[in-house]
């Protein structure tokens, strides 16, 4: 718990037990869970959270910079604690997300682009994961 505390001061944020748990919650399942995961998972170690204390929790991660929001489509939030810059990769078949880290000739932070500034970015790739490939009929139902 002190290694929580520490990094939640390193960032300004005072340590609360909420902040802690939902904390260490990011750190020990890095499948980048929807608030509702995050909440289930702590449930029951904190029989008196609330739904709402996870949301602000999450949303105050977010602004402080600890956390990425990932927006999937179909009202579906993640929270990311990898904050370096990344791809994501969801499986069309089981719903994981993975990290990828690829080299992408898109523009940089900062870089203007038509007259437009870039102020992040956030490449998104779908298709079968290496474990679903490897199931039986992993790859055969899928249209390329």
């Amino acid at each position: 718990m002190e290694n929580e505390k520490e990094f939640l001061r390193s960032h300004n944020i005072k340590p609360s037990i909420q902040r802690i748990m939902v904390l260490r919650f990011l750190r020990m399942n890095p499948f980048h869970p929807t608030a509702e995961e995050v909440y289930q998972g702590l449930i029951h170690e904190i029989p008196t959270l609330s739904r709402t204390t996870i949301y602000n929790t999450l949303n105050f991660f977010a602004e402080k910079g600890l956390v990425k929001v990932l927006n999937l489509g179909h009202n579906e939030t993640r929270y990311d604690l990898n904050t370096d810059e990344h791809v994501h990769f969801k499986c069309i078949k089981c719903g994981r997300i993975y990290d990828l880290y690829l080299s992408c000739n898109l523009p940089q932070k900062g870089d203007v682009v038509d007259g437009h500034i870039i102020t992040e970015r956030e490449v998104f790739l779908k298709g079968i994961c290496r474990i679903c490939k490897g199931k039986k009929g992993g790859d055969d139902e899928v249209q390329v």
